[in-house]
């Protein structure tokens, strides 16, 4: 599938969902690329997954902002690549460093750059144990199997959806709670 009808297909799975991301966050390797970096050199040209360069232009077409999330130990060569595929500028933060947090520091990091709190930030990888560990932290995290590509965007998107439909209902629930108490308070 060429970017264009991927981008395409993109914006009309995007269009069905009401509630959408602020912020959507992605590993490097086996997510937005098919290797790891410290496995290439920056001589190389690298290729994105099938898929991925037209999920991100549909996410930015959105006004959805875009982050990097990568524990690469070849930092170096990560950013050489993301650079060389001209998807730079695409991204309102880079965190690629070395890291045995599986990930918290970097999305600390992110949202101390972009101030979008963590339940309002969606986050693909490839590592079950980076996904247990964010999603901890609020962030609805996506395992991708393959790289990130159609099918993973509308798992991601669904969850994500029902994650803030979750959160509504208990500040409802919450909400009404609370005025439970303080009328029953007055009363007394």
């Amino acid at each position: 599938m060429a970017d264009e009808s991927v981008k395409a297909e993109a914006l009309q799975i995007i269009g069905m969902f009401q509630v959408l991301p602020k912020l959507v966050v992605f590993d490097l390797d086996y997510t937005l690329w098919p290797f790891y970096c410290e496995c290439r050199s920056k001589r190389e040209m690298p290729s994105l997954y099938p898929h991925a360069k037209g999920i991100l232009y549909a996410l930015k077409d959105k006004g959805i902002d875009l982050a990097i999330a990568s524990r690469s130990p070849t930092s170096d060569i990560a950013k050489t690549f993301v650079d060389k595929l001209g998807i730079n500028s695409m991204f309102v933060a880079q965190e690629i460093f070395s890291s045995w947090t599986h990930k918290t520091d970097h999305f600390q990091r992110i949202h101390s750059r972009t101030g979008v709190p963590f339940n309002s930030m969606l986050f693909f990888d490839d590592e079950d144990r980076n996904i247990e560990t964010v999603s901890k932290m609020g962030v609805t995290s996506i395992l991708v199997g393959n790289g990130v590509n159609l099918g993973a965007l509308r798992q991601g998107l669904t969850k994500y959806t029902q994650n803030v439909n979750k959160i509504e209902k208990n500040k409802q629930k919450w909400t009404k709670y609370t005025k439970n108490s303080t009328s029953s308070e007055k009363t007394e």
